[in-house]
């Protein structure tokens, strides 16, 4: 495990990197990434589209249940709720920090909290990880 960044958190999938996100740390308690409203995400109102910010949330709570399983689990999202407070301008570079509500044997409860520049709330996502095992 490097300082920031857990060893199983380093290798992000493909879309992670197709969106732009930049993972700043990822502990088995808390992800943190950062990511920018560039032009490809967009939408036709001018701010981030929000499934573009959901997103986000399912691959940084994703991140965050994957640290916490054992060598031969894997994990699927299997419910997520968003609740949208503020737009997020074309430009602006939003920070994003994910913590468990709940480490269960068969599900985790994650929430991600999307901040803008200020560090008022543009968006709060509670997602459900289901903990997957070899049959």
């Amino acid at each position: 495990m490097t300082d920031k960044i857990h060893a199983a958190a380093i290798n992000q999938p493909p879309f992670a990197a197709h969106l732009g996100l930049r993972l700043l740390s990822a502990r088995p308690d808390r992800v943190e990434a950062e990511l920018t409203a560039t032009p490809e995400l967009i939408n036709r109102n001018g701010v981030l589209h929000g499934g573009a910010l959901m997103a986000v949330a399912d691959n940084l709570g994703g991140t965050g249940a994957f640290m916490n399983l054992g060598p031969d689990e894997s994990t699927t999202t299997v419910e997520s709720k968003t609740n949208f407070f503020r737009a997020v301008p074309a430009g602006t570079t939003i920070r994003t920090v994910s913590v468990p509500l709940h480490l269960g044997r068969t599900t985790q409860v994650w929430q991600t909290t999307i901040l803008l520049p200020d560090d008022k709330v543009a968006a709060i996502v509670t997602q459900t990880q289901l903990t997957l095992r070899p049959r």
